[in-house]
């Protein structure tokens, strides 16, 4: 059953657009961890080709897609704030 699974993908991924909105307004890499960022694309892109590699394809695949942007998106916008931060301390 791909009930639990998606799930546990839609709170995940409603954590995430949160996540993004915080860095955009707070411009700081406060609270955020770049490799724990790194960890979750890592677990969505194992999780995308899992599905590929057991020939379980169907429109889960989409929720992770989905959640595979955003999180990069914040990791994006981790390093563009953390150039940021750098830039007003010198």
């Amino acid at each position: 059953m791909q009930i639990f699974e998606i799930i546990m993908l839609i709170c995940f991924g409603l954590s995430w657009p949160i996540s993004v909105y915080k860095s955009i307004k707070s411009k700081s890499t406060k609270g955020k961890s770049a490799v724990f960022i790194i960890a979750i694309i890592i677990g969505y892109i194992s999780g995308i080709i899992g599905k590929f590699v057991n020939h379980q394809i169907s429109y889960v695949v989409i929720l992770y897609c989905i959640n595979l942007v955003v999180v990069s998106a914040d990791l994006c916008l981790y390093f563009y704030n953390s150039k940021r931060e750098k830039a007003a301390l010198q």
